[in-house]
């Protein structure tokens, strides 16, 4: 595997630290000289991967520890202090990484700073010297002013003569009545971008699980958080990548910011919400990409049930958007694997469909096991989904089920209440029959619409 072109940035959620040296040995070779990785972790973890880290891109390419300030904790009073931050580690491979600033929104007590007002609206007045005496451009004297003989230690202008002589054309300076008085600039809020940040995150808690960003995964992040990062250190067409990525937030701020990604995850459950997230949030503008790792044929199943069968099993129900009945097994099988909610009247009461899903052999007995987990669910379909080719009498009891009739529907949606689907059928294009007047099974992402990030550069331009 070479170095990844354009890769610029990774993002990194870790729960473990041993186990991550050699992927995150991994991840520094393939990334470019440009980029940078952040990654997430909680206090009881960040001191070990700090340590990692500093062996494998080196302590002089360590940027910065964020702490993100999740939430205001609510967890009961014991023998320590309430836990209401996680740690975020930002390292580059370089000292030639991209970093574009980032700011946050001024509070209501800075905006007050801007008390003076003229016809183009409030501002304050800001030095146009700063301490230190300098040789160069900005240690000229302007105005009849040396600003080397400023201050007890000197001074020098925050940028060059001719960008002073800019401001004041544009009627940016302010100058003193009294005699030895320096020149200020006047600095307007409209033109101000915010407060630069700190690596205190303080802003972004978070999601209630009412919030339409709220998926219901239970590692999921702020989209706010994730946009933060990737706005910070990377541009238009880099690419991002997430290789431990859930619920897919990274990927979907990639698109929406006009990124291209690579997002790698090791379930079928995870892969399929990917996919609902980023197409229900972008629709037809969703730039085109692939899934490397789900089956692809008869034989790729087969060799993934026989890996897997739980994989395998929530991969077979992604084929018919069905979702897992629970996310990790336990216990003894219950003969529902996973369900559907549909709607297919306005009385806005979900209907359900359950699924069984078999990756071994198959017979007759297991399709009067489906009837009876359709009953005692209270559902109005069964769906049976099968590696192996159905047989003879399965069909038959199938049959004897009976159909399945909308009441305020015509009677074009009948369907059958007990249908069985093999896998060499879902290859080749068949569809679970059902009603899809609204279909409720995945919490919908809210639709997004892909924007440029503004790159537009500051009227007041300083140099250090």
């Amino acid at each position: 595997m070479g170095e990844i072109n354009n890769q610029h940035l990774f993002l990194l959620d870790l729960s473990e630290t041993v186990q991550m040296t050699i992927r995150l040995i991994e991840l520094h070779r393939v990334l470019k000289q440009t980029g940078s990785i952040y990654i997430h972790c909680d206090p009881t973890a960040s001191h070990y991967l700090k340590l990692i880290m500093d062996i494998v891109f080196g302590p002089g390419n360590f940027r910065n520890e964020i702490v993100w300030k999740r939430s205001q904790t609510r967890s009961s009073i014991s023998r320590i202090y309430r836990r209401a931050h996680d740690v975020i580690l930002f390292y580059s491979k370089s000292d030639d990484y991209q970093y574009h600033l980032q700011y946050r929104e001024l509070s209501e007590g800075s905006k007050k700073l801007y008390s003076k007002k003229d016809g183009h609206g409030h501002y304050q007045l800001v030095p146009l010297l700063v301490s230190g005496k300098r040789k160069g451009e900005t240690g000229k004297i302007w105005r009849g002013v040396d600003p080397n003989k400023q201050g007890k230690n000197g001074m020098h202008w925050v940028t060059t003569p001719d960008k002073l002589e800019e401001y004041d054309r544009l009627g940016l300076v302010y100058f003193p009545d009294k005699e030895g008085g320096t020149p200020r600039l006047k600095y307007y809020l409209q033109d101000t971008k915010g407060v630069p940040l700190s690596d205190f995150w303080h802003d972004i808690s978070l999601i209630p699980a009412s919030s339409l960003e709220s998926l219901h995964y239970p590692t999921q992040k702020p989209e706010s958080l994730l946009e933060r990062i990737v706005l910070t250190s990377s541009s238009q067409d880099d690419l991002i990548l997430d290789p431990f990525c859930g619920c897919g937030t990274t990927l979907a701020v990639a698109e929406g910011l006009q990124r291209r990604w690579i997002g790698i995850d090791i379930t079928h459950l995870a892969i399929s919400l990917m996919r609902y997230r980023l197409q229900n949030a972008f629709g037809p503008e969703l730039a085109s990409y692939e899934v490397w790792g789900a089956p692809k044929d008869l034989e790729s199943a087969k060799a993934l049930a026989q890996q897997d069968r739980y994989q395998f099993e929530w991969w077979a129900l992604s084929l018919i958007e069905a979702r897992p009945a629970q996310d990790k097994k336990k216990g003894a099988d219950s003969g529902i694997d996973g369900y559907i909610n549909f709607l297919d009247d306005n009385t806005g009461k979900a209907k359900k469909i359950v699924v069984q899903v078999k990756s071994g052999h198959v017979q007759r007995n297991q399709i009067g096991d489906l009837k009876s987990a359709v009953e005692n669910e209270k559902a109005v379909i069964g769906a049976f989904i099968t590696l192996e080719p159905p047989t003879k009498p399965m069909k038959e009891e199938a049959l004897l089920a009976g159909y399945y009739a909308p009441e305020h529907l015509t009677k074009e949606y009948t369907v059958p209440k007990i249908q069985i689907l093999s896998i060499t059928e879902l290859f080749a294009g068949a569809k679970l029959q059902y009603p899809r007047m609204l279909v409720t099974t995945f919490k919908k992402a809210e639709r997004k619409y892909k924007q440029a990030p503004p790159e537009q550069e500051s009227l007041y331009e300083t140099h250090e």
